[in-house]
Formats: structure tokens, sequence, C-alpha cells
């Protein structure tokens, strides 16, 4: 059976309609929902909204808030090893004769993350649905109800590729001199600042660059920025310099690493643990600008 091939990284709603229903395609719903508990902040599955709010047509739910993460991490969401990964992916359909859309309903993040652990595992077939959930449904296109019981997976052959992702050693690097990368923020604005934060220290890493997902995401159509309203985003990471991003748990960096690789970046590495790992260790430096 031949592939169906991607245009890029991107999809757009009419692609994806155009290709609904056939068997080599795999639609993923990765949403998930913050929300304001008696506990506190606290990230919740989007299966509920799934089920009841409704979903692409034909679309499996994946859930990365324990599916796709390391149960034994330290921090939420922390990545999966290889095999992990590979078992999850193939538990919602996804297989060597796969292609896959992953989509969810806020500014494409989570998409890109599930996006980021597939292709830094050397799975190619994979493309973000631009502007998610809330753009198919804005451009008239039909949901569904209820859960879609997963394909059974034939085999997945996964490899990690090296410079995808880094970790508190290679940020340590940056500060100390010994490497050139350029440490790049997705966390928003108030976070870098230090003016918000959920976390006991606030700030941001010493020298990076502020480029919060929301500026990464066209707030009117909802998708990635392009063109030159891309190049204005990216404009504080200029030159041919490894770029490392982080934010708050590795998901917001996975979407604007995603838009870095879009802009021709390629050694663009996302920083796993980010702030909840970084900030949790009392002697790693923090600046706050309040």
């Amino acid at each position: 059976m031949t592939a169906l091939e991607l245009p890029s990284a991107l999809v757009g709603p009419d692609w994806l309609a155009r290709h609904l229903g056939d068997e080599r395609l795999v639609v993923v719903d990765a949403s998930v929902i913050g929300a304001e508990t008696e506990a506190g902040f606290r990230w919740l599955s989007g299966l509920d909204a799934y089920l009841i709010d409704g979903h692409i047509p034909g679309a499996v739910f994946a859930d990365l808030l324990e599916q796709f993460s390391d149960p034994l991490g330290a921090f939420s969401f922390t990545r999966p090893g290889t095999d992990r990964l590979a078992e999850a992916a193939r538990e919602v359909g996804i297989d060597d004769t796969r292609t896959v859309v992953v989509y969810d309903s806020t500014l494409g993040h989570w998409a890109a993350r599930l996006w980021w652990l597939l292709t830094s595992a050397g799975f190619d077939r994979v493309a973000v649905l631009d502007g998610g959930l809330g753009r198919w449904r804005g451009e008239g296109h039909p949901l569904e109800t209820g859960f879609e019981s997963p394909r059974a997976a034939g085999d997945l052959s996964l490899d990690e590729r090296p410079g995808w992702w880094a970790d508190a050693a290679d940020v340590r690097a940056v500060l100390d001199g010994t490497s050139d990368a350029a440490l790049v923020c997705a966390a928003p604005r108030s976070d870098f600042t230090g003016e918000t934060g959920r976390r006991a220290r606030r700030g941001h890493i010493p020298g990076s660059v502020s480029m919060p997902i929301g500026a990464a995401v066209d707030r009117e159509r909802g998708t990635f920025v392009d063109g030159d309203a891309r190049d204005a985003v990216l404009s504080g990471v200029g030159g041919a310099r490894p770029v490392i991003v982080y934010c708050g748990g590795g998901i917001a960096a996975a979407g604007v690493g995603l838009l870095l690789r879009q802009a021709g970046r390629t050694s663009v590495a996302v920083y796993d643990g980010s702030l909840d790992e970084w900030a949790a260790d009392p002697d790693a430096p923090l600046v706050t600008l309040v």
C-alpha cells in the first residue's frame, strides 16, 4: 500500500476533509484542558470534551497526560522512552503504514507536542492541523460525538533522532559559555518577566529571548503565523545558531519549535523539563523583570 503523503508539517482543514476516510490516515485529537480547581490549577484530559462537545469525524483520542508521558517522570508530561511511545502510538492506531494528522482545541501546541514526540523518534508522516478544531468547525466542517475505537495497528519502528531534545545540562552549557545555542522562552510574557507563574520561583533562564506561544499564533484564524508575521516573531533568534526552546513543561516549546523548523531552522531542541524542572532546582538561576 502506497503511503499517503503530506504537503508539509502543517495541513489545513480542506486537505484533511479531502482525505477523511482514507484507511492510510489516522486523525488524532490531542487536546488537554487547563482548569482552576479547589486544589489549584490542574491540567485535565480533553477526553470529555472530545466525547461530548465533538471531534473531527473518525478522530481517535490521545491522552498526553498519561498515555504519551513517562509515568515515572518527576514532572508532568515528561516525554516517554521510545518503547513506551511506540506502544502508546500503536494504541491509537499508528503504525509504519499510516499517516497522522493531529489537532487540539486550543493554540495548536498540544498537537505540536505529539508531532514533536513522533517526529523526534523518526516518524515523519505526521502533521498538525493548522488552526485545530476551532478552524475546522469555523470553516463549516462537521463534528461527531462519542468514542472512536482505534484501528488495529501493525509494526511501528521508532528510533530517537539526536538534537531534538535538550536537558538541564545543555542549558547550563549555554550559561557557562561552552555552547553557543540561543535560549528561547515560549511561556507567556508575564511568566517570562516573573509577574506571574505557578512555581515557587518565577522568571526566566538568564539570556533567554521571550517568544510566547501566543505570539506564534494568528488569533483571528487560530493558525500558526507565516510569512512576514512569522519572520517578525522569530526575529529575536537570528543567524544559524542552534536553538533550545523551553516553557513551563515542554508543551508550548514544541509549538514554537515547530514554527522554527517550519521557518527552516534545522537545529532546534525542546528542553523537556523546562521551568518545571529548572525552577525546582534552587541552584538554577532565574531572572525577573519586575
